[in-house]
């Protein structure tokens, strides 16, 4: 249904509308490209290179580390801000209005999912513009978790 309704606004609403349609889908595989740069980094961190001090000793690891993370640096936090960015983006153009009743379920789903979100934007930035780290949650394991949340209520949203 909600395909047909789409078309059916394009066809009602003319080439405007086809614009607005096409800038979403560009900025939407922008957003997905971000989260697997982001996401990509927290699985490989979480389930490989958090794993070298048991093969390397613990100067071979510290130094194994900061030598993939000096280049983690110059790209995995700009693609956390992008992907966060684009989020903030396609929120505005799809969250639609709240009726009478209050929030629907997919209000409801995409509003955790962009809570979520933005909790990770504010964190990323934080640290890597201010050094500010997180006083809680050191490790990438709980940011590896929000995504994998963040993911599946992306696929549940539209149920």
């Amino acid at each position: 249904m909600h395909i047909n309704a789409t078309l059916v606004i394009v066809f009602y609403n003319g080439r405007k509308f086809k614009d607005r349609l096409i800038i979403y889908e560009l900025v939407h595989i922008v957003h997905i490209y971000a989260v697997f740069i982001y996401g990509g980094f927290l699985f490989v961190d979480n389930l490989f290179l958090s794993k070298m001090p048991q093969s390397l000793s613990p100067e071979e690891s510290v130094k194994a580390r900061e030598a993939v993370m000096m280049h983690v640096r110059k790209v995995v936090p700009y693609a956390l801000l992008v992907a966060v960015g684009t989020g903030i983006y396609m929120v505005t153009q799809i969250f639609g209005e709240i009726g009478s009743e209050g929030l629907s379920y997919f209000q409801t789903i995409l509003s955790l999912k962009a809570f979520l979100g933005l909790w990770l934007g504010v964190r990323g930035f934080n640290q890597k513009f201010f050094g500010i780290n997180p006083w809680v949650f050191k490790s990438h394991l709980f940011p590896f978790a929000l995504v994998v949340i963040i993911i599946l209520l992306s696929q549940i949203m539209y149920l």
